[in-house]
């Protein structure tokens, strides 16, 4: 599957992956900061963004995509960072591929399983009929009472197209997506290691990564270190991204 990506900068490869309904767009101030130091690829993934739909959906090809993308782009290696989905399969694509990784950043997010917390955000988007609405507004104020949170809506509404017709329609694939969401939730595989430098970014404020998940983490990646952003939720890179880019930095050097 050709992915949709955009590049910043010259230098070794780092590759950016976002995470559920996300997009290379959510990451183009990071992306440009760290293409002052690196060669950025920031990646839609599928059924994400501006690349192609699929209704095979889990980590495994998801890692193949990526494996791809480097090979058409002749990427021998690179630098992986990935946010909440995207990290998890940036520590899949570190599993399943090891030579291909040469230092790994994964964002709030742990190779464990995770609740099926995004049910109530698929069944209300999923429950819109996209057709009825005449502008961003409507549908806006049609998912307040489902999705009352302003920051969450405006995210989320950045996955909406206009036609030349004006109707508007996901670039999500959403309903491929929910149909495999309970994949994304699994637990990775504990049969493979990772042996080369890990750094997991956690916002101070999220329940994501805790104190007590880092002996398992550690089982599957050895040389893991835990960097905290205090003030931050799970979405660290857009409320913290100076420290995120510092960080970044710090490890990668």
């Amino acid at each position: 599957m050709q992915l949709n990506y955009r590049i910043h900068g010259t230098g070794f490869p780092l590759i950016i992956l976002h995470g559920l309904f996300g997009s290379s767009d959510n990451w183009q101030t990071i992306s440009r900061k760290l293409g002052e130091h690196f060669q950025v690829f920031a990646v839609d993934l599928r059924n994400h963004g501006n690349s192609p739909h699929s209704d095979v959906f889990n980590y495994e090809v998801m890692a193949e995509d990526l494996l791809e993308f480097m090979e058409s782009h002749g990427l021998s290696k690179a630098h992986v960072l990935g946010h909440s989905m995207g990290g998890k399969m940036a520590m899949q694509f570190a599993l399943q591929y090891p030579d291909k990784v040469e230092k790994l950043i994964v964002v709030d997010i742990a190779p464990k399983a995770y609740p099926p917390w995004h049910v109530p955000i698929f069944e209300a988007l999923l429950a819109l009929d996209l057709t009825a609405f005449h502008s961003r507004k409507e549908i806006d104020d049609a998912l307040t009472i489902a999705i009352p949170e302003t920051p969450v809506r405006q995210f989320l509404l950045k996955n909406l197209s206009q036609g030349e017709d004006a109707t508007f329609k996901w670039k999500l694939n959403l309903r491929a997506i929910y149909q495999n969401y309970e994949r994304l939730n699994r637990a990775l595989p504990k049969d493979r290691e990772y042996m080369g430098p890990v750094l997991f970014i956690r916002g101070g404020q999220s329940d994501y990564v805790q104190d007590r998940d880092m002996d398992m983490i550690r089982k599957i990646f050895p040389q893991a270190v835990l960097a905290t952003v205090q003030e931050a939720g799970h979405w660290v890179h857009a409320e913290k991204g100076e420290e995120v880019v510092e960080m970044v930095l710090r490890f990668i050097r």
